[in-house]
């Protein structure tokens, strides 16, 4: 992954016998989150987008997401006074919080730096989770191994990071999922069944269209209104939207968030996934019950379904 090669670090010598172009590395971490919060954070663009840069001198630009077997990830890491690395990555393998596979093509300036096969293995439990991941390297113009090590090694502390903020909700909802689909992103229905029980929505601007808002205020059943703002930065029909949490219009950003939506044999499993921006808010929306208010609102959109 280019968001887990540092290109600062990066030796420029060429790899000059077999020894030097062939590495296979290991990376282990232990993670204080659920194991399918860390699938999710491992494997959801919106999450790898939130860990993506090694350091804060790194930019990463995603131009293609599509973690799915066959899909691929194209994303260029952008250092100042350096020239951009492009990294493509192919999944091959996606097996749910146990295992997945992808290779990975590095290159710059038109040349290809390296390619690779990245091995992740998950393991774990409710409360915390485990992830191994091995590289095999084969460095093509320069030596990239000591690169590969920073990188990955400062990736996957901050996606350590990022999955200890992470909540995911699932609900498998009896619909087809062009239904639920329909349901969701629906500028008339949405603002119908969304927010908890006896919440209700007042829209000022709805826009479901990549780089468009959904401007509203949730009204809770004491008339406690609570400012929203969603920017949603991706869209792909049925099958997920990407979108960012502000408090109100102009308001501080509160989450990056996702919804994705899979096909179970005629019914839809919604997965709705927030990395919250501070360790501290996600520790107060735990707090105030933020996990059993999400799967209430999923529930409602499940009635809201049923009910059309």
């Amino acid at each position: 992954m280019t968001q887990n090669l540092d290109p600062s670090s990066t030796a420029r010598t060429t790899p000059d016998d077999r020894r030097d172009r062939f590495a296979t590395l290991t990376f282990e971490r232990d993670v204080a989150a659920p194991l399918s919060v860390l699938w999710q954070a491992w494997t959801a663009p919106a999450a790898r987008a939130v860990w993506a840069a090694p350091s804060p001198s790194v930019t990463v630009e995603f131009l293609e997401a599509d973690t799915r077997v066959g899909g691929r990830e194209i994303s260029l890491c952008k250092i100042e006074g350096e020239p951009d690395i492009r990294c493509e990555c192919g999944w091959l393998a996606l097996q749910p919080g146990v295992r997945s596979v992808n290779y990975e093509v590095v290159s710059s300036g038109g040349v290809t730096q390296s390619a690779a096969l990245v091995t992740a293995e998950l393991s774990g439990t409710d409360k915390r989770s485990r992830l191994v991941v091995t590289v095999q390297l084969s460095s093509l113009a320069q030596d990239m191994e000591a690169g590969y090590r920073q990188g990955f090694d400062a990736g996957l502390n901050n996606l350590a990071g990022v999955a200890k903020r992470t909540m995911v909700l699932q609900r498998v909802i009896q619909a087809p999922r062009t239904a639920v689909w329909n349901s969701w992103m629906n500028p008339e229905t949405l603002p119908q069944w969304w927010g908890p029980e006896g919440f209700s929505c007042r829209t000022k601007r709805i826009d479901l269209r990549a780089g468009g808002e959904w401007v509203f205020d949730m009204i809770a059943p004491d008339g406690t209104v609570f400012p929203n703002h969603h920017l949603y930065n991706e869209v792909r029909p049925e099958e997920r939207i990407g979108y960012t949490l502000y408090w109100g219009e102009n308001g501080p950003k509160h989450a990056d968030a996702w919804a994705s939506f899979e096909d179970q044999d005629g019914a839809t499993e919604v997965t709705l996934g927030m990395v919250f921006s501070t360790a501290a808010e996600f520790q107060e929306a735990k707090g105030f019950g933020a996990v059993e208010l999400g799967l209430q609102t999923l529930g409602k959109l499940e009635r809201f379904v049923a009910s059309r």
